[in-house]
């Protein structure tokens, strides 16, 4: 199970996505004017997910979640996400249930995020931290796993 890389468990989710939202729908499915909110959010999150991967590309650094990083990257969508392509994929399957129009489609989102969050980004976050040390845990400060505000960014609400 550990080779399962995260295109292939996003394939796979995409696959329950809609297998369970158009054969076992639950509270669907919705009119089709407002499944077209899903539209968008697959669109964006896609794009999120390639421009990552094509920033990694583009650093001749190693993707392969299995295999030991090579650079710490911190350009792009990493400066608000530690984890782009996995929110990128996130979204993506979160579009697509909205698409499909059933909330037994959001199985499929589910399980990805599950395990991106508690199997896949908790293992590399040990090898980037084994691997880049300080640097790592100064960039771990400062973006949050999943998105958001740099955390060493104050707002004031007044």
């Amino acid at each position: 199970m550990q080779r399962l890389l995260p295109p292939h468990l996003f394939a796979a989710c995409a696959l329950v996505t809609g297998a369970t939202g158009w054969l076992a729908p639950i509270l669907g499915p919705v009119a089709q004017p407002l499944r077209l909110i899903g539209l968008p959010l697959l669109i964006f999150g896609v794009a999120i997910a390639v421009r990552s991967a094509s920033l990694f590309d583009r650093l001749d650094t190693n993707i392969t979640t299995f295999d030991d990083p090579g650079v710490l990257v911190t350009a792009g969508a990493f400066r608000f996400s530690r984890n782009p392509m996995y929110l990128g994929f996130s979204l993506a399957l979160a579009g697509l249930a909205g698409l499909v129009g059933s909330l037994s489609a959001l199985i499929g989102p589910a399980a990805f995020w599950l395990a991106a969050n508690h199997w896949y980004i908790p293992f590399e976050e040990r090898r980037m931290a084994a691997t880049f040390g300080d640097a790592y845990s100064e960039y771990c400060a400062a973006v949050r796993r999943w998105i958001g505000l740099p955390q060493s960014v104050e707002i004031d609400l007044r």
